[in-house]
């Protein structure tokens, strides 16, 4: 029966997806004499999207273009993109990255069938996860966080009339009917089954085990993690709401010029104005979200977007801000 309601309810969303005309995307003339470090440094937000390994593409633009002048007063992220904004601003990516080799590399499988007799867990990605996560933000590295932007961190909880399982079901279905079906930038399925966003503060957690906490829970999605529960209720990925999750932002900063950077290329074109700047890879990030065998593809997705943010530089160089309005691409 819910399953049935589920269907009805991802039925009628594509009805009224297709209804709706497209919207133009806004131009505007490029900026006259503002230099690339003006304008990077005229984004107050930074958004980043979820999408596991692939945020390492998110990891190495940053790098490139934070000491162009790229410094947000605030930042929102989701699921890896939450992870990836605690560790850049952290000061903590050449770390985190040879910490990640290591790992992937004396990680032969992402599923040991083996362990299922010994009634353990068959996926290693919540382990591997979180000490992962312990190993990079001890007290020190939680206190050097304290000191940079606050980082909003989403979560998504589940409808009141689904229960634990079914609603993991649920929202899995409902975020890969918004992706693979749709292909929408912002996914809607899930507010519209009635799930509903959290947002966090990762400064405020008053331990290195509470951001690892934070971090597994607006990452949560079975069967790579199992079902969790922050502060005594149900949880899962926060991408099952938004995966671009700019609407973690306060609602006053919302308006305010806004970076976004995503994991993964659109066939849609993204809807670009002054005020709000999405980037998406050149290239199909050669990664996926959970494996972690693949130390190799870790390293090539920081690469590349090391890659296109010097490309990005060059034309924000030569064109100003029109290069965002006319190119989609990083």
């Amino acid at each position: 029966m819910q399953s049935d309601t589920v269907l009805r309810a991802c039925g009628a969303l594509q009805l009224q997806e297709r209804a709706q005309p497209p919207r133009e995307v806004p131009r505007t003339e490029p900026a006259s004499g503002e230099s690339a470090r003006e304008i990077l440094s005229s984004f107050t937000n930074l958004v980043l999207a979820g999408g596991g390994n692939r945020c390492w593409w998110q990891a190495g633009m940053w790098d490139v273009l934070k000491p162009e002048g790229l410094a947000p007063t605030q930042v929102a992220g989701v699921s890896a993109g939450a992870a990836t904004a605690c560790m850049m601003l952290a000061g903590k990516t050449a770390q985190t990255l040879a910490h990640y080799g290591h790992m992937t590399a004396h990680n032969p499988r992402n599923f040991y069938p083996g362990r299922l007799l010994r009634g353990q867990r068959a996926f290693p990605h919540a382990q591997m996860y979180r000490e992962a996560l312990l190993a990079i933000f001890d007290a020190q590295a939680l206190d050097a966080l304290r000191s940079q932007p606050p980082i909003y961190v989403q979560v998504s909880r589940l409808p009141r009339w689904l229960g634990p399982r079914s609603g993991v079901l649920a929202g899995i279905f409902a975020y890969q009917f918004d992706k693979k079906v749709r292909g929408l930038l912002h996914p809607r399925a899930g507010r519209f089954l009635g799930f509903e966003p959290e947002v966090l503060v990762a400064q405020d957690c008053p331990a290195p085990e509470d951001l690892a906490d934070l971090i597994l829970a607006s990452s949560c999605t079975p069967p790579f993690t199992p079902a969790l529960h922050l502060h005594g209720r149900p949880v899962l990925d926060g991408g099952m709401v938004d995966n671009v999750p700019v609407d973690a932002l306060p609602v006053e900063a919302r308006q305010e010029p806004t970076l976004v950077l995503l994991t993964r290329q659109y066939e849609r074109p993204l809807p670009q104005s002054t005020q709000r700047i999405y980037i998406q890879p050149s290239h199909h990030v050669p990664v996926r979200g959970w494996d972690y065998t693949n130390p190799h593809g870790i390293r090539a997705a920081y690469e590349l977007g090391r890659h296109d943010a010097r490309a990005l530089l060059t034309r924000l160089r030569t064109h100003g801000m029109a290069t965002f309005l006319e190119n989609t691409h990083g």
